[in-house]
C-alpha cells in the first residue's frame, strides 16, 4: 500500500520528550527559567540578539505587539488581505481598523503601490507579511513608511530564518511576530516570540502577557494571561539545534520541485526576489483557477498526497471582517486565492516523494488536459 504524503507534519524526536520530562521533573512548569532561556537562545538564532518577549501563541504576540506598540481606537493599519485572519483580527482586536490593500503576483506579498494608495491621516502602520517563508518587498515597503512617517509591525509567522539583502526579517519593525505552531518550521507545541524594537515595547509586551503586571499583584496596565509555560519552551529549545538543518532541507525540497515542475503546462513555480532568502514554511504553485479542486482532489485520492490552499477566501471576504471592507475589489488577491496550491515540502518527505509528488502532478494535470 502507498503511503500517503501528508501536507505538513510536525518533527518531534526523543530530545523534545526528554526536555518536556525534565521539565515536569522539576516542578516549575509555568512560565519560568526555561523561557527565559528560549527568549535569548530564539533572539540569537534569528534577530542578532534583538529584544524577544515568548507568548501562548502568534496571535498574541501579534496582538500584544500592536497594543505594545501603542494602536488603539482611532488608527488605521493597512494589513494585506492574502493571508491568514490572524493578522487582521490582531488590528481589530486593539481597536484599530485593518485596511486591506492587494498583492503583488509575483511572491504573494503586500503590494508598495496598494500600500501608497491606502494611507490617510489615521494610518499608524504598516503590517507586512513574510507569507509562506519569502519576505515581502522591504525596502520599498520600508522607504514608504519613513516617507509618511509610519510605523512598521512584521508578521513573521511563517519565516524562520527568512532574511532580505542579508538582514534577517524580523529586524524591521517596531516588532515582529513569529508562530511556533505545530505545523511552522519550528515548534513549541504552541506558542509565539515577539521580537522587539525598543526596550519600551518590549516591557509592555512582558507587562500585558502578564495580567498587566511586572511585579506580582502590582498590575499597571489591563493585562491579559497570554504566557509561554517552561513545558512548551522546552520543546522550542530543542527544536533550536535542528531548525536550521531542516531549513536547509526544505530549500533542497523546493529546489527539487521547482526542477521536477518546470515546464509542466498549467503550473507556475514559486518565485524569489533577488536578495531574498527563502524558507519555504510552504511551497506555493498557482494552477488554473477551474482546475485547482480537481487538481487537489486528484492528488489525494489518486496519488495519496496531500497539499492545501492557503488561503481560499481573501480577509477581505470573510464574514468576521467584510464590515471594514464593503465592496472592496482586490484583483490580485482574488486570483491568487483562486489559483493557489501548496505542495509538500517539509523537511520529513522520504526519499522518493519529491519524484511521486512531480509524476503525480504530471499526471493529473495529463488527465485534465
Amino acid at each position: 500500500m502507498v503511503e500517503f504524503i501528508p501536507a505538513a507534519k510536525p518533527i518531534i524526536g526523543d530530545e523534545e520528550r526528554a526536555a518536556v520530562d525534565r521539565v515536569l521533573r522539576s516542578g516549575m512548569i509555568a512560565q519560568g527559567p526555561e523561557v527565559a532561556a528560549f527568549e535569548r537562545e530564539f533572539a540569537e538564532h534569528f534577530v542578532n540578539g534583538r529584544e524577544t518577549a515568548a507568548v501562548n501563541s502568534g496571535t498574541s504576540g501579534q496582538h500584544l505587539g500592536l497594543l505594545a506598540a501603542g494602536v488603539g481606537a482611532g488608527d488605521e493599519v493597512i494589513v494585506p488581505s492574502f493571508t491568514f485572519a490572524a493578522t487582521a483580527n490582531s488590528v481589530a482586536l486593539t481597536g484599530a481598523t485593518p485596511v486591506f490593500v492587494d498583492i503583488e503576483p509575483d511572491y504573494f506579498t503586500i503590494a508598495p503601490d496598494a500600500v501608497r494608495a491606502a494611507i490617510t491621516p489615521r494610518t499608524k502602520g504598516i503590517m507586512g507579511v513574510h507569507l509562506y517563508g519569502h519576505p515581502y518587498l522591504v525596502d520599498e515597503i520600508d522607504a514608504i513608511a519613513q516617507e509618511h512617517g509610519l510605523a512598521i509591525y512584521e508578521d513573521a509567522a511563517q519565516a524562520h530564518g527568512a532574511s532580505w539583502n542579508g538582514r534577517p526579517v524580523g529586524t524591521y519593525g517596531d516588532f515582529a511576530m513569529f508562530s511556533l505552531y505545530p505545523t511552522k518550521n519550528m515548534t513549541s507545541g504552541e506558542g509565539g516570540m515577539v521580537t522587539c524594537g525598543s526596550a519600551e515595547i518590549a516591557r509592555n509586551v512582558r507587562v500585558l502577557r502578564n495580567q498587566g503586571m511586572e511585579k506580582q499583584y502590582e498590575n499597571e496596565v489591563i493585562g491579559f494571561n497570554a504566557r509561554m509555560t517552561d513545558i512548551h519552551a522546552a520543546i522550542g529549545r530543542v527544536q533550536l539545534t535542528k531548525v536550521d538543518a531542516w531549513t536547509a532541507q526544505r530549500q533542497a525540497n523546493a529546489a527539487a520541485l521547482t526542477a521536477g515542475l518546470a515546464g509542466l503546462a498549467g503550473v507556475q513555480t514559486p518565485k524569489v526576489a533577488e536578495g531574498a532568502v527563502h524558507v519555504y514554511h510552504q511551497y506555493t504553485i498557482r494552477v488554473d483557477a477551474g482546475e485547482r479542486d480537481r487538481i487537489r482532489q486528484a492528488l489525494n485520492d489518486e496519488h495519496q498526497i496531500g497539499s492545501g490552499v492557503y488561503y481560499p477566501i481573501p480577509n477581505h471576504r470573510l464574514p468576521s471582517l467584510t464590515r471594514f471592507a464593503p465592496g472592496l475589489e482586490l484583483p490580485e488577491t482574488e486570483k491568487a486565492a483562486a489559483e493557489v496550491l501548496s505542495l509538500p515540502v517539509h523537511p520529513s518527505l522520504a526519499e522518493g516523494d519529491i519524484e511521486r509528488i512531480v509524476t503525480a502532478m504530471t499526471a493529473v494535470l495529463g488527465a485534465g488536459a
